[in-house]
């Protein structure tokens, strides 16, 4: 099955791996990870924020790590930003819980990668469906979604 996520990342010749693993909806980003045979510290979730001023924000942060609001916004240049709630997401960004990407949100939102992907050539993240991770190198995810680096976690 091809997502939005490959059609960008093909219009662009870009290469990924594409992993499928059957999801139950209890998993958490870290069964994933382990599913995948993976460092969790390779793998994102991407989560977004609203701002005070009302603007959209997406964070990737390592499966097993915490997104540290306060540090969150200060990257972004907020007063504050907080989870938005999990009935927005898909009007938000077009995606539902468990398959939200970076890559082909309904809007080009501001994103943040937490700086420790900078460890990594190759990082995981939603191919934009639930069950559906892909690899990427990050210098590939960079050109396509120009992210801020800033240490994002608790």
């Amino acid at each position: 099955m091809k997502t939005n996520v490959m059609r960008i990342l093909d219009a662009h010749k870009i290469s990924y791996s594409v992993f499928e693993y059957t999801n139950d909806q209890t998993l958490t980003g870290e069964d994933i990870a382990s599913i995948l045979k993976e460092d969790p510290n390779k793998c994102f979730k991407t989560l977004i924020t609203i701002g005070k001023t009302k603007n959209y924000y997406a964070f990737l942060v390592p499966v097993n790590k915490e997104l540290d609001l306060k540090k969150a916004a200060s990257a972004v240049n907020e007063k504050n930003v907080e989870m938005i709630p999990f009935k927005d997401l898909l009007k938000v960004t077009g995606y539902i819980h468990g398959g939200c990407s970076p890559i082909g949100m309904k809007k080009d939102y501001k994103v943040t990668l937490d700086i420790s992907a900078k460890n990594f050539e190759e990082i995981y993240l939603s191919g934009g469906h639930v069950g559906v991770q892909i690899k990427i190198k990050l210098d590939d995810l960079v050109k396509v979604i120009n992210p801020n680096f800033f240490e994002i976690v608790k």
